[in-house]
């Protein structure tokens, strides 16, 4: 992996309790940023997935409450198939 600088401004009193914390920690701050990125870009990534999963999903229940689709043929027979089970046999 091609490594590439990442240079931004802080406030000084924000840096010196971060390297001290870092410090503390017995760890590079650079260490600590780079963790942070990474856990950064992974929550954004589970949001979008997240996200997109959801539209799905309401888009999937659209379509099986919209009688004149085969998702809620579907549906309907499934839910026929969980009542059968629900029986009390003889």
């Amino acid at each position: 992996m091609k490594e590439s600088t990442f240079n931004f401004r802080i406030d000084a009193s924000l840096k010196a309790a971060f390297t001290a914390a870092a410090e503390a920690d017995d760890k590079p701050a650079a260490q600590v940023l780079r963790d942070f990125m990474r856990a950064y870009v992974q929550r954004r990534e589970r949001r979008v997935f997240v996200a997109e999963a959801r539209r799905q999903s309401r888009a999937i229940a659209a379509r099986a409450a919209d009688p004149g689709t085969d998702d809620y043929t579907v549906m309907q027979e499934i839910a026929a198939d969980f009542m059968r089970l629900d029986e009390p046999t003889a």
